[in-house]
């Protein structure tokens, strides 16, 4: 009967509780969705191939290609200066550019020159407003 009022806290996996249960939350939402949309679900490959077709492939792939090195190079980067958030500032700085650059329709001088500016400045600010004002470490 003692152990009923006592609470143990292990708190090398008691952070993991709020992400696992947001899981779950929207595990049973997505087996709802496919359940109710079941029919609607299976008869959408028309759509598909349509927009897989008429899609401009470089761009989204090029997104897709920048996005995955960006999250991936950010923390080995950091790593080099730990807690500096320079991994962070390094890669932000190229991926805003690429991101940009690729988005970009007409590509003259004078616009990117105002993109390398928005490039450099961005980040750089983000990364001066966690470190000095919020003090908070950025990876």
């Amino acid at each position: 009967m003692g152990d009923l009022t006592k609470v143990t806290i292990d708190f090398e996996q008691s952070h993991l509780l709020f992400p696992k249960l947001v899981a779950v939350v929207l595990g049973l939402l997505l087996l709802a969705i496919v359940v109710r949309d079941r029919k609607r679900i299976l008869n959408a490959g028309q759509m598909w191939r349509n927009t897989f077709f008429y899609m401009d492939k470089v761009r989204f792939f090029g997104a897709l290609a920048l996005t995955l090195l960006y999250f991936s190079l950010m923390v080995p980067i950091g790593n080099i200066w730990p807690n500096t958030g320079m991994g962070f500032l390094i890669c932000s700085i190229p991926f805003v550019f690429g991101t940009r650059f690729l988005f970009m329709h007409e590509r003259p001088k004078r616009a990117l020159i105002t993109l390398a500016i928005i490039a450099v400045c961005g980040p750089s600010f983000v990364w001066w407003l966690f470190t000095y004002p919020f003090f908070l470490t950025l990876p």
